[in-house]
């Protein structure tokens, strides 16, 4: 696959996508050289180690850099927290936990930490191997469980969709931090740092050889 041209022509899909002060404040948050290690602010020190090596996976390093390079992972940990509400942090918590312990018991390993890319790979695809009929269940599923936690009743949901929802949630938030990124932003997307004239109907070619604007 062609990333730089996926990421070119990529729009804005994502529901996550809003521009308010809180996430420019993380974006910009995340343009420091990235170090060796990190702290998370959200997630224990180990799931921001597993979380590092899944948003290599979804998007690893080829023509451009991968998804930690531009310390992806670093602002996926800062939106869960200073922008999820607790319902959302609580079920990524608690997903991701799942998807956790599921490389776990295939890798027969007992701690996260132990956990290599090679363990985390096969676990990724597998949650994310549904048909558009089985992932539209799934939502439904997912839907009534929100739904009852935010109203305050009890509710469990299968291990399974859990780590569907967790997969599917990781893959989307990889995507658009990457997006949202300085170097992809200015570098692979349509950057234009001072907005000149307003063309409301120009050809996308032509105005920006096809690539999807930098937000």
């Amino acid at each position: 696959m062609d990333r730089r041209r996926v990421l070119k022509n990529m729009g804005m899909s994502l529901g996550y996508m809003v521009a308010t002060p809180t996430l420019l404040s993380i974006v910009q948050s995340c343009k420091s050289e990235p170090a060796v290690t990190w702290t998370p602010e959200f997630l224990a020190q180990t799931e921001g180690n597993v979380l590092t090596k899944l948003v290599d996976i979804i998007l690893p390093k080829t023509d451009t850099p991968s998804a930690s390079e531009v310390q992806v992972d670093v602002f996926i940990d800062k939106f869960a927290q200073d922008v999820m509400e607790k319902e959302q942090q609580d079920f990524l918590k608690m997903s991701m936990n799942k998807f956790i312990d599921k490389a776990l018991a295939d890798s027969g390993k007992e701690k996260a930490e132990d956990l290599t890319t090679e363990d985390l790979e096969p676990v990724l695809a597998s949650s994310l191997k549904y048909t558009k009929e089985q992932q539209a269940e799934m939502f439904e599923t997912i839907n009534s469980y929100t739904k009852a936690i935010s109203e305050g009743t009890t509710a469990e949901i299968d291990d399974e969709i859990s780590r569907f929802a967790f997969a599917n949630n990781l893959r989307g938030m990889t995507i658009w931090g990457y997006k949202a990124s300085e170097y992809v932003g200015e570098e692979v997307l349509a950057y234009l740092p001072v907005p000149g004239e307003y063309i409301a109907c120009g050809d996308m070619q032509e105005l920006t050889a096809g690539q999807a604007w930098s937000l």
